[in-house]
């Protein structure tokens, strides 16, 4: 029996009496006692699948860019104090400064467009209108071979609303597709063997939605005619949705039967909260641990991974990472802004060093693991939203034909669109396109 100075109090705790309860501040007594414990789940030796793989990790609210940008530039850069967080992986990422995305507001819309490069106001009367994510046009060609054709993470379910996504995946009709926020949920979906029961219901769940559809088809068909141009080209949108809903029901129809890979669950804090300030290192550990477990089976190829809605998130103390966005140019707010950079990038780190223990091939997962890192805003010298100089770092993919170890530094009033980005990495991962969203070209010097 624990002394009471071991015992751990309620964060529900309060104090009650004469009719008022009121909630007590967070004190250490409140922290479980074993919170803040490193994982000690372990990656596994070997890896079997030689297959690219892409994720793409996201960071809500900007940096401090004064501590993350380097000053110099090229192979002999030296790592900027946030960026020291990276240093045993400094040969195998880049960092990218000065880019943006030209049309974007950036602000908090950020995450809605990191990955579109869209204009959300470009079609006349409507609020908002998003396009293709890059990685959807990268899970159009390795979806076809894997149980999932991506995975979409996030710290919220769901979607979140127009301006204020909660994921960073979007269709080829640009419709949001919905994030996963429980280590659990993901855990099981992706490595608990369904019964029968399950996979009947399941079957019969796609049949009927099978259905609905054929309905849907043939009865908006009969509408062509009567219907003008600019209506018929909404109609043809709206028909080509449904037939890839088709399409979906039809390969997870094949795969109902397939056995799921089998993990152990050893190590992994399936139980940590995304949303509780005081759970967040455990839960950014669990959910790249379980990228890294998706990858190492090649249950997918394809991750989108939101660490934080924009307008929120916590430092890895629980901090408000929005409100220090606001710093204004305060230097304790900067401070203790930059304290929560080192500490993204140190979870980064331990995924990238995940990845490289990992054998595979004549190399480790990382070389055929692209991981794209950064931010759809800037907060600036001032804490202003800005979608210039957008903090970004990519790493690995070293077999795929990336080049790291330096920082290739860029106008931000006059530079390539962040999108030429984008398409490196989609070449880099085997599609064969020459274009994506307004890109000019690849990126000069990442390959």
């Amino acid at each position: 029996m624990p002394s009471s100075f071991e015992q751990t109090l309620s964060r529900r705790h309060v104090l009650r009496g004469l009719g008022v309860a009121l909630g007590l501040p967070l004190l250490d007594a409140m922290l479980p006692l074993g919170w803040g414990a490193p994982s000690t789940f372990q990656p596994l030796d070997r890896s079997a699948a030689t297959q690219p793989r892409l994720i793409c990790c996201y960071i809500p609210n900007g940096v401090n860019i004064l501590e993350w940008m380097p000053v110099d530039s090229g192979a002999d850069y030296k790592l900027s104090p946030t960026l020291e967080a990276l240093k045993d992986h400094r040969s195998e990422f880049t960092v990218l400064s000065g880019l943006g995305h030209p049309v974007s507001e950036g602000g908090h819309s950020g995450a809605d467009t990191w990955l579109t490069a869209a204009n959300l106001k470009a079609k006349p009367g409507a609020d908002y209108t998003n396009t293709i994510s890059v990685d959807q046009q990268v899970a159009e060609v390795h979806g076809k071979d894997t149980r999932f054709p991506s995975l979409q993470l996030g710290d919220m379910s769901g979607t979140g609303a127009a301006g204020h996504s909660h994921t960073l995946s979007f269709d080829i009709n640009g419709t949001p597709l919905p994030a996963e926020n429980s280590p659990r949920r993901l855990f099981n979906r992706l490595f608990v063997p369904d019964t029968a029961d399950d996979r009947a219901a399941t079957l019969k769940r796609y049949a009927e939605r099978r259905s609905i559809l054929d309905a849907l088809i043939t009865e908006t068909k009969g509408l062509d005619r009567r219907l003008g141009a600019s209506d018929r080209r909404k109609l043809d949108e709206y028909l080509s949705s449904l037939r890839q809903s088709e399409k979906q029901i039809e390969r997870l129809q094949s795969w109902i039967d397939k056995p799921k890979s089998t993990v152990q669950e050893t190590g992994l804090q399936l139980a940590s909260q995304p949303c509780d300030g005081h759970d967040r290192p455990m839960w950014l550990d669990v959910m790249l641990e379980l990228s890294y477990l998706a990858f190492l089976t090649d249950t997918t190829r394809v991750i989108t991974f939101e660490w934080s809605r924009e307008a929120g998130g916590f430092g890895g103390g629980g901090e408000n990472h929005h409100e220090l966005s606001h710093h204004g140019g305060d230097a304790g707010m900067l401070a203790k802004l930059a304290v929560i950079d080192q500490f993204h990038l140190s979870r980064l780190g331990r995924f990238l060093t995940m990845l490289k223990s990992t054998a595979e091939a004549d190399g480790n997962m990382l070389d055929r693991t692209i991981v794209l890192y950064g931010s759809g805003m800037n907060s600036g010298k001032g804490g202003e939203h800005s979608p210039k100089n957008l903090p970004t770092l990519v790493a690995g993919g070293g077999k795929l034909g990336l080049k790291h170890g330096q920082h290739l530094a860029f106008d931000p009033d006059k530079h390539p669109p962040l999108s030429n980005v984008l398409l490196t990495v989609t070449q880099k991962m085997g599609v064969p396109t020459e274009k994506f969203a307004d890109s000019t070209s690849s990126l000069s010097g990442l390959t």
